[in-house]
This record gives structure tokens, sequence and C-alpha cells, in this order.
């Protein structure tokens, strides 16, 4: 099993895309989206679940957890659980604070991490970010359908032309693309390795 995630959407700079692509692709993948933007694009946020795909919460807005206070990140969670009602949260940046794990606990969220990174918020190319991305079995990647704050490109556009080779890797090296099921096979990282 690979899991298949993207953050920071719905955006129309490349959710769209994105969903085109896995259709293509014949697989399914894990949305953590933003709260915030399912409120400025419901008719993309309809468009995933239509899709069939896993939808999961990355928050409301985008918010650092280490340099946010405690009870801004609560405020910030329980308003986007308000609009996804969610089991799993993604951390922005994977940057946890001290106090984030009881935070997810306390609403009962499993947060969920990352050890395979596109970097596709570089501005890479398809080729270029497949070439450098790692996996293994029960490896969680991540990509973004959505442009965040600090990304150095406009669209997603990249981000959805690497899912076809993406896909053609993974199953030539034995394993099935697809959404974060749960129980998943092996230990899920809770942050960023990159940190």
């Amino acid at each position: 099993m690979l899991a298949l995630t993207f953050d920071d959407g719905p955006d129309p700079r490349g959710t769209p895309a994105v969903l085109e692509a896995l259709d293509a692709a014949g697989v399914k993948a894990t949305f953590f989206v933003l709260a915030e933007r399912v409120e400025q694009h419901p008719e993309l946020l309809e468009r995933v679940v239509a899709a069939g795909h896993d939808v999961q919460i990355h928050g409301y807005a985008h918010l650092r957890h280490p340099y946010t206070p405690r009870e801004d990140v609560e405020d910030d969670i329980d308003r986007a659980l308000r609009v996804i009602p969610a089991t799993r949260w993604r951390i922005p940046w994977g940057h946890l604070a001290d106090y984030t794990r009881e935070v997810a606990a306390e609403r009962g969220l499993t947060i969920v991490g990352w050890d395979a990174d596109t970097h596709d918020w570089r501005g890479d190319s398809a080729h270029d970010m497949l070439a450098q991305l790692r996996f293994e079995p029960g490896s969680i990647v991540l990509a973004h359908d959505g442009v965040g704050a600090g990304a150095r490109r406009e669209t997603a556009i990249e981000t959805a032309l690497l899912v076809k080779p993406l896909v053609e890797r993974a199953r030539s090296e034995g394993l099935e693309p697809g959404p974060l099921t749960m129980p998943w096979p092996v230990p899920i990282p809770l942050g960023n390795p990159n940190l």
C-alpha cells in the first residue's frame, strides 16, 4: 500500500486537474482540506466527495502550531470540524507544538504526517519531483492540490502531471496507491520528516 495525500485544497488552481489525473490513473486519494477554502469553493469539495475520495482536515486556516497560542489552534480546529467532520488531522507544515497531540486527542483526531514528500510547492517539474521522491511499502506521500502561502508556483498543474508516473512507478514496485485507510499497516508519522 502507498497512501496518496493532497493538502491545502480545495483550490481551483489545482484540485480539478488533480481529480482528473487521479480518475485517469484509476486511483483514489485522501484530501486534507482547509475548511476556509471549503467555504470558498464548496463545489470543488463536492467533486472530491462525488469522485469517492477520502476527505480529512488540515485546519481552518493554515496555522503554524509552534508559533500560535494553543487557544487559537483549538479555535481553528473546532471551526474546521464544524465545516468538515473528520477523524484525521494533517498539521500544517507537519510542525507540531507541545500541545498539538493533546488538542487532537481531546477531539478524537489521529494526527497524520508523511514520510514521502513531493516538495511540489517548490514549483519543480513532475519529472524532477518523481526523480527525487522516495517511498516504500506503507509510505504516505505528501502532495498539494492547493497553492499555499510560501509556494513557489501559481498552480498545482505539475502535481497533477505527477500523478500518472507516480502511480505507474508505485505499481511497478508492487505497491497499490490509494487513500489513507485505517488501520494503516505501518506506524503513521506524526509530522514533517524534514524538520
